[in-house]
């Protein structure tokens, strides 16, 4: 069934209390409410652990979405004990691993602004992120690392706007993506906008991020790959090339 999903209004809401509305055979939990991302979009899910009325703990691995997007199954680790449906539960994320995603995934958003091409594919990670993007000349890494920690640097907010999915299907320009969809049937879509009023940057995306770009912190691009006649992969790491020397 449809889920509250709390991180949607809230990147940065960590717990929260919840009610079990399903276990299925293969041992997925469903919840009436949750605060874990589910993997989507190229963003990994929310792992953590559940907490129970006598303080036990259910270890989770990766959230992954059900049937459809409004649906999150939350996925124990092999071995743990299961719930009841109508137990209540205090769900933890891996607040640290979150952060982590949230802050590689606002890089990616900054990236494609200093490439503003087409983006055919991404991938975002806990210490390295792929970007693939549609652009026919080579691009210089320290360049474009440069660019990126200027925005950084400059400390614009980030943040979300709301829009419907009516207003996303006439103004199909926004998308930068050409392979992911932005998530729709919700009846709304998200829009993550950087710098005031968005002048840095606005496009559909239902991933978590941080809420100023001085908080993704020193970031790198460490390779760029030709993958195919118009196609460069671009790889973000966090630190400074030097240190990784």
């Amino acid at each position: 069934m449809p889920v509250n999903a709390l991180f949607r209004d809230d990147f940065y809401l960590s717990t929260c209390e919840a009610t079990v509305t399903a276990v299925h055979e293969d041992g997925g939990i469903e919840l009436d409410q949750t605060c874990f991302y589910a993997t989507s979009g190229g963003q990994p899910g929310d792992s953590g652990f559940l907490e129970r009325e006598d303080g036990s703990r259910i270890l989770l691995g990766p959230a992954k979405t059900g049937a459809t997007k409004d649906v999150i199954i939350h996925v124990p680790l092999e071995g743990q004990p299961l719930p009841s449906v109508g137990e209540k539960l205090v769900l933890h994320i891996d607040w640290q691993r979150r952060y982590k995603l949230m802050r590689m995934h606002t890089a990616c958003h900054i990236l494609s602004v200093v490439c503003p091409y087409p983006i055919t594919g991404a991938a975002v990670g806990e210490e390295e992120s792929r970007v693939d993007i549609d652009m026919g000349e080579l691009a210089d890494k320290d360049a474009v690392t440069a660019k990126m920690m200027e925005l950084v640097t400059q400390n614009h907010p980030v943040y979300v706007q709301w829009i419907t999915d009516d207003e996303l299907a006439a103004n199909p320009g926004i998308v930068k993506s050409k392979n992911v969809r932005p998530p729709v049937g919700l009846g709304r879509v998200s829009l993550v906008c950087i710098g005031e009023n968005a002048a840095i940057d606005s496009q559909p995306c239902g991933g978590t991020h941080v809420s100023e770009t001085q908080e993704v912190g020193p970031i790198y691009i460490s390779k760029i790959e030709k993958k195919g006649k118009e196609n460069r992969r671009f790889r973000i790491r966090f630190g400074t090339p030097d240190a990784a020397a």
